[in-house]
């Protein structure tokens, strides 16, 4: 295959590529999702990964229909990145996508599901006993890092659940290999500390060059432990094997038989015995170095294994964490029905920034969840609008619902306590834009139109959409929306201050309400975020208006919000500050 037949690889980036890895190994780069390796060759990060993304993904990508679908994926992968247990499984929480398949869905869920199972039962020290692990893996280089963290997790007695892999794997035979991969350095020459007698002869090579760089000291010394010159010879055989511990028999056989005087007799004997010691260590290396190569080949299949079974399980238990973290259940999928129904659903970005979060409950589609209140969403209704309160938590309603449906494609747990997902082919998530100006209304219109006009299964999840033009306008474009969803048998929730301009509504879709209550003690607006079904919500702006009455510090500034206040009913006004002042 070309490199430029993958998504997002142009004539640059193929050229960088084959220059830098070779075109077969920057294709097995690409098809194995190798992040390090294509960023080590130059590419960033987000472009490797955008690269990666697109080959795993494949069309079901395509579900990512707009900018604001696509910012809720990409912010979801950052709060799961946080609970990666090593690199390697960052980048590959990175390399998540929508899966097109709902038998490739079903199969992540299942695994990340006994994966959390499994490290829910684990007690603190097995836990403990598998953060060390791939901390180790962290700190070595390639195979060698997942087979150690193998060893280790084996060693634990961890070879159940989401770590079953490794109780296929030879034991024995995996510490050969991973003997065998310390053994030798990333371009095959031999490690350090490998092997003890490869080491004590460069160590003894090291002495013996350290020595005839300077030889004339060494006459110097053996002159001084002899008596007479007969016994310089002999000196200096003594003299060399007690500094080198080099064996006698090899000091004197790289003794020469005609040195010229006792500084070329030295000189002589040091440079060929260092000659001798280093092809004894280029030979011991060698055979040290073949001996590896042999075990590793002997022992591939274990190796192979235990890096794929790590890396997984690494994977597993990243997704794992989160999962329990967040306290994720498993959904529903439900066949041939379009649906999205969530009971006690929590927004995961504001979990993820520990702020207090109201669970509520929504569906939209035919459903057959039973709801424990009396306010429960109807079944059957395909198209909602959304209204109520300013701050009511309306655009945080839409960005939960569409990280239900985004984790549930990917095949993850969801945040809510029950869930039932249809699957569909295009999330078009769009967020209240503060412009106003033909030029946005346009290009929303390109975003927003052709995933609902296409083929497929659309969910619209569309915010004040009023914001971008005149209100006039707005109320019958929206109406069109409305109406195209319910025409395309699309899923939509529309959230708008124009419910009651958007009469008649289409017979499948309804309106829902969300509704400010008054203001706390600390004249902070109250808001009930449990919408309230087939019921118009309202934006009450005496409770803003009172809170800006109270606040008031300057007299002149009383008075102008003093005449809103008469605007908008005095009396309202007055009864909210004293159901304030009365809850203190």
């Amino acid at each position: 295959m070309r490199l430029e037949d993958y998504w997002g690889v142009g004539p640059k980036t193929s050229e960088l590529l084959a220059s830098e890895l070779g075109v077969e190994a920057a294709v097995e780069a690409i098809e194995s999702g190798d992040v390090r390796t294509l960023t080590d060759a130059g590419l960033s990060r987000g472009r490797a990964t955008r690269i990666l993304r697109r080959v795993e993904g494949g069309p079901a990508m395509d579900v990512l229909a707009t900018r604001d679908t696509r910012e809720v994926y990409k912010d979801l992968l950052a709060v799961i990145g946080r609970y990666a247990v090593t690199d390697h499984a960052a980048d590959r929480i990175r390399l998540l996508t929508p899966l097109a398949e709902r038998a490739d869905i079903e199969d992540r869920l299942t695994d990340v599901i006994e994966a959390r199972d499994t490290w829910a039962r684990l007690d603190d020290s097995d836990r403990e006993t598998v953060m060390d692990a791939f901390e180790a893996y962290e700190r070595l280089d390639g195979e060698q890092s997942a087979v150690r963290a193998a060893l280790a997790l084996l060693d634990a007695g961890l070879d159940s659940g989401v770590f079953a892999p490794l109780g296929d794997l030879e034991t024995d035979a995996l510490a050969d290999g991973a003997d065998a991969l310390a053994a030798l350095d990333g371009d095959g020459t031999v490690a350090d500390g490998a092997d003890e007698r490869l080491d004590r002869l460069e160590s003894r090579l090291g002495t013996v060059d350290d020595m005839a760089a300077d030889s004339d000291a060494v006459v110097e010394a053996v002159r001084g432990e002899i008596q007479t010159p007969e016994e310089f010879e002999e000196g200096v055989l003594d003299h060399v094997v007690r500094e080198t511990d080099v064996d006698i028999e090899r000091v004197r056989a790289a003794m020469p038989s005609d040195a010229a005087d006792a500084r070329d007799f030295v000189a002589e004997t040091l440079r060929s015995l260092a000659d001798d010691l280093r092809s004894a260590v280029d030979e011991r290396a060698e055979t040290v170095a073949e001996t590896a190569r042999e075990t590793i080949a002997d022992t591939r299949p274990e190796i192979d294994a235990a890096v794929a079974a790590v890396d997984d399980i690494a994977l597993s238990l990243s997704l794992a964490r989160f999962a329990i973290d967040f306290d994720l259940t498993e959904p529903a999928f439900v066949e041939d029905s379009d649906v999205l129904a969530v009971e006690g659903a929590r927004n995961l970005f504001l979990e993820a920034a520990d702020e207090s979060v109201q669970p509520v409950d929504y569906a939209v589609g035919e459903h057959q969840l039973q709801y424990p209140t009396a306010n429960a969403p109807p079944s059957g209704d395909r198209v909602t609008v959304l209204t109520g309160a300013n701050s009511g938590g309306k655009t945080t309603l839409l960005e939960t619902l569409a990280q239900v449906q985004l984790l549930a494609q990917m095949g993850l747990p969801v945040p809510a306590e029950t869930a039932a997902v249809g699957l569909v082919d295009a999330i078009v998530f769009h967020r209240r834009h503060a412009s106003f100006n033909a030029g946005v209304l346009e290009s929303t219109l390109k975003n927003v139109v052709p995933p609902l006009s296409a083929e497929g299964h659309t969910l619209m999840l569309v915010d004040e959409f009023e914001a971008i033009t005149e209100p006039g306008s707005a109320a019958d474009l929206l109406h069109g929306l409305v109406t195209l969803t319910v025409e395309r048998e699309a899923l939509g929730v529309f959230v708008t201050h124009l419910a009651d301009d958007l009469e008649p509504l289409p017979e499948s879709a309804r309106v829902d309400g969300i509704f400010a209550e008054g203001l706390t003690p600390e004249l902070e607006l109250e808001v009930d975020y449990q919408p309230r079904f087939e019921t118009v919500g309202r934006s009450t702006p005496e409770f803003i208006v009172s809170r800006l009455v109270a606040d008031a510090d300057d007299r002149e500034e009383r008075a102008g919000f003093d005449t809103l206040a008469r605007a908008i009913g005095q009396e309202a006004v007055q009864r909210t500050l004293s159901d304030a002042r009365w809850s203190r």
